[in-house]
């Protein structure tokens, strides 16, 4: 969840890192520092708030510096203080963490005994008093490195600098982190996300989980270092060249990333049914034809979980075969029934979302393949899987997701229709087709969901209703309102109204009602029993519909025909625009929601 970004060679550290920082902003923070080796000391600058707080001090000192480290909070253990922002250092050492150390409170207990003093109220501060303990035993930096981390328990990143050398050190276990190099310049790099050393590094290492690296600068070249726990030298990374380009980070024509994202599907749809229809991905999904599975095991969170509930409706009603949906959360402490011939398949946008990862962690122990729908190649969830389907959505910088949801749920339609053996059915690429085409023409007409916007943004609350496919979106709808605009929403089937949720219906509650061809009449119903207790009505359906716009306070106006499936993300992306619209009447900051994260890299 934290930001990560370090830095050593000949040039001055701060503007590579406060670069790179800057570029992960959108993962979500509370706080920033930088530690920054000067005049064989080092020197830590860090403040509670946005980045903007530490680069108003940063140009106050104007440091100079051949070595440092950075790093955004996202605050899990301690409040947002300035003493609680990392980097954490003393006079040995400097630390950023991400991630959670699960046994620092017994560590913390057992360190102050010794006499170690801590002055912040974090778990990461006990890696480095660790360390600083091992190093004042063994006076190695590698062995106290092994020792401090092998200690702790949980899923962290560490990068770590010394006083004594101009070295970056790093290792991680389950958290995202990535190590690169400019060869030419003599420069190494390390990040929690390989978008900050995009134009910085042209090569990338992704260490596996207890390998350390290090970095080693001379007159003459950068050389990167791995070694395992036990010191001997490691093999177990990967390298690619940083293919990423800058593209994301600006927003063209648009206020917000979120709404250029949105603008964006239209053609990322066409792309990803190209990729796995006609071009080079069409070998991963000829893999799965007639492919039978007894049981999928479908596991994720959030909006990636939204996406799963679609895809067990394509599973279970193209394909016929039998799928569970459990939120990552719950289903690593369930005790879960898995047997060996079955498919864990794990949704996710980053590919480092811990309790996702933990999940598939425990299906491998199992025994079963795990198969990923997965936004980053080269992330700890796709190099652990057996088999990745890539949803190339590209960056994506708002927090509250949308593009990545659309292709995450048609990435699943097409491995559906890849084990029915269809894809070179003619109608598939036409209903695709056709979802962008429709797609493209609600954000040509956005202005009208704006208008409804406008007329219920002050309203209390929100109760998103849908049956059958449409029930997650109406999840996924109230989760995108909830996320940006900050009030309360929620999804519910539209048929468990009359069990419960009707109790909070008045005037000042909305309901936004999905209507679909598909089970029409008794869907219309459940929005009658709205409507007979005053609540506010918005209806998305069928166009053309007298009943519809004779029954709704508001009528957003769909065309269904020839999307017999993919109906759900058409709606899906007029909630979007719902929430964005809303969320921007409200004056909140659309991108970077407050208390959120993009990347949920803790449990």
């Amino acid at each position: 969840m934290c930001g990560i970004v370090g830095y050593s060679g000949p040039g001055n550290s701060v503007g590579p890192i406060i670069e790179g920082l800057s570029r992960l902003e959108y993962r979500g923070y509370d706080s920033a520092g930088i530690c920054l080796k000067i005049d064989n000391q080092l020197q830590i600058i860090k403040k509670e708030g946005k980045l903007d707080n530490l680069k108003f001090l940063i140009e106050e000192q104007k440091p100079f510096s051949h070595t440092g480290i950075g790093h955004t909070r996202w605050a899990t253990h301690g409040a947002v203080t300035s003493d609680n922002a990392h980097p954490h250092g003393n006079e040995l050492f400097a630390v950023v963490h991400n991630g959670i150390i699960e046994n620092a409170s017994s560590l913390k207990k057992e360190l102050q005994s010794e006499g170690f003093q801590f002055k912040s109220q974090t778990d990461s501060e006990v890696f480095l008093v660790l360390l600083t303990k091992f190093f004042k035993q063994s006076n190695d930096v590698l062995k106290s490195i092994s020792k401090a981390f092998s200690t702790i328990t949980g899923n962290s990143a560490f990068v770590i600098i010394e006083k004594a050398s101009d070295k970056l050190y790093c290792l991680k276990r389950s958290a995202p982190l990535v190590v690169g190099e400019n060869k030419e310049k003599r420069e190494a790099f390390v990040s929690s996300d390989p978008f900050a050393l995009v134009g910085f590094a042209p090569r990338i290492y992704f260490p596996q989980d207890e390998v350390i690296c290090e970095s080693v600068i001379s007159p003459v070249e950068v050389k990167i270092n791995f070694y395992e726990l036990d010191l001997s030298p490691s093999n177990r990374y990967k390298f690619q060249t940083n293919a990423m380009t800058l593209d994301a980070t600006t927003k063209g024509p648009y206020e917000h990333f979120m709404l250029k994202e949105i603008h964006e599907q239209p053609k990322l749809i066409n792309k990803l049914a190209a990729y796995y229809i006609k071009n080079e991905g069409r070998k991963i999904l000829d893999d799965l034809r007639n492919f039978e599975a007894p049981f999928w095991h479908l596991t994720a969170c959030g909006t990636a979980w939204h996406a799963g509930l679609v895809i067990k409706n394509f599973f279970e009603q193209i394909n016929r075969q039998r799928s569970s949906v459990e939120i990552a959360s719950e289903f690593r402490y369930k005790n879960p029934i898995i047997k060996k011939e079955e498919v864990g398949l794990f949704i996710s946008q980053s590919g480092e979302t811990a309790d996702t990862l933990a999940c598939q962690e425990l299906c491998a122990q199992k025994g079963i393949s795990s198969f990923s729908i997965v936004n980053v190649e080269g992330s700890t969830l796709f190099r652990n899987s057996n088999k990745n389907f890539l949803i190339h959505a590209g960056v994506e910088i708002g927090v509250a997701s949308t593009k990545a949801f659309t292709l995450q749920v048609l990435t699943g339609y097409l491995m559906s229709r890849a084990m029915e053996g269809s894809l070179d059915d003619a109608d598939l690429f036409k209903e695709i087709q056709l979802l962008s085409t429709r797609i493209e023409e609600l954000c040509a007409g956005g202005d009208k969901i704006k208008e409804v916007a406008e007329k219920i943004y002050y309203n209390k609350g929100f109760i998103f209703t849908g049956r059958g496919k449409y029930f997650p979106i109406s999840l996924e709808g109230a989760l995108k309102l909830k996320e940006i605009a900050y009030v309360h929403a929620e999804g519910y089937a539209a048929g468990e109204l009359k069990h419960g949720p009707i109790a909070l219906i008045d005037e000042d509650i909305v309901n936004i009602a999905i209507v679909g061809p598909e089970l029409f009449e008794k869907t219309v119903s459940n929005v009658e029993e709205v409507k007979a207790r005053r609540g506010k009505i918005v209806v998305i359906g069928p166009r053309n519909s007298e009943e519809l716009r004779h029954l709704s306070d508001f009528y957003i106006e769909l065309d269904f025909e020839g999307l017999p499936n993919l109906s759900p993300l058409l709606v899906n992306v007029a909630l979007q625009f719902l929430a964005y619209h809303i969320a921007f009447l409200k004056g909140t900051d659309i991108d970077k929601p407050r208390n959120l994260a993009k990347s949920v890299t803790v449990e």
